[in-house]
Order: C-alpha cells, then sequence, then structure tokens
C-alpha cells in the first residue's frame, strides 16, 4: 500500500513486490506457452508436415528415456524459467544498453536468443546434431515460434509494467 499526496491510501501492488513478479511470471510463462503449442502443434504441421518436437530434443540433451519428463521439463522451463530470463536478464540489458528500443524489438531479440541456445547450444553443442539442424525447415519453423513465444511473454510483462522496454 502507498499512501498518495491527497492521503489516500493507494491499493496498487508495488510493481516490484515478490507477489507479483511471481504473477506475472507466471502470467506471461502462460501466454508464451500457449502460443508456443498452439504454433508447434496446429500450425508448424500445415508448413513442415509435422510438429516441432523440443521433448524429442530435451530427450537426447538428457538422456532421458520417458518423453513425459521431457514433455514436463520444457513446459516448465518455458513456464518459470523463460519469463524470469527476460525479467532479470533480457528487459535489464535492454534498459541499460538500449533503453529507446521498443519492447517487441527486445522480445523479438529475446526470441532469437532463444532459438540459439536451443538450436546451437542444445541441439548441435550438448546433443550433436548439426548446428540449427542443418537449416532445414523445421529450423525456421522454431524460429518463428521462438519469436512468438518471446514477444507473447514481452507482451504480459510490457501490459503488468509499462516502463519503457
Amino acid at each position: 500500500m502507498v499512501q498518495s499526496r491527497a492521503g489516500a491510501i493507494d491499493m496498487q501492488e508495488n510493481p516490484f513486490s515478490l507477489g507479483r513478479v511471481i504473477v506475472t511470471v507466471l502470467l506471461a510463462g502462460i501466454a508464451a506457452e500457449v502460443t508456443w503449442e498452439i504454433w508447434t502443434r496446429l500450425i508448424t504441421p500445415l508448413w513442415v508436415g509435422g510438429p516441432l518436437e523440443p521433448a524429442a530434443l530435451v530427450q537426447d540433451v538428457f538422456k532421458l528415456q520417458s518423453r513425459f519428463a521431457a514433455e514436463i521439463i520444457h513446459f516448465l522451463v518455458g513456464l518459470i524459467g523463460y519469463p524470469i530470463g527476460y525479467l532479470v536478464i533480457a528487459r535489464p540489458l535492454a534498459r541499460a544498453l538500449v533503453p529507446w528500443m521498443p519492447w517487441w524489438l527486445v522480445a523479438l531479440g529475446y526470441g532469437t536468443g532463444l532459438w540459439v541456445f536451443a538450436l546451437y547450444i542444445m541441439a548441435h553443442l550438448v546433443a550433436g546434431h548439426p548446428a540449427f539442424l542443418g537449416f532445414i525447415p523445421l529450423t525456421w519453423a522454431s524460429l518463428v515460434g521462438h519469436l512468438g513465444f518471446a514477444v507473447a511473454l514481452a507482451a504480459v510483462v510490457r501490459s503488468r509494467d509499462p516502463a519503457p522496454v
């Protein structure tokens, strides 16, 4: 609670309170995951003939036998890990280095970074697949999915804290 100049109590929550940050992370993660799932399971098959299979990559990276466990890991990283990464790494860096950049452009940069992490670092360097899976059509579908994921995530963050970037 914050007291206004007129003496009235403003019930608006501090944008930096832990509770508000947790809710923002979860809302942003849900919006991003819904966007990702619609893209990967419904739209990508129309483009490339099949869905994106991030759980298969998680299985390769962590040597998991369980497809279900891999799906859960990928889901939780998208729901919690990547929104936290945006809030504590991407957005603060953008505010410090390019404060003039619009939020959606920062989001596109973050989405590109997620794509590089997935298809170069994890798929290539860790799991041993060709870099960016050899730039097959699935590579580009993955890029679009990561961009959509990041824009949805950033839009929720922006709606809950409309400060620049």
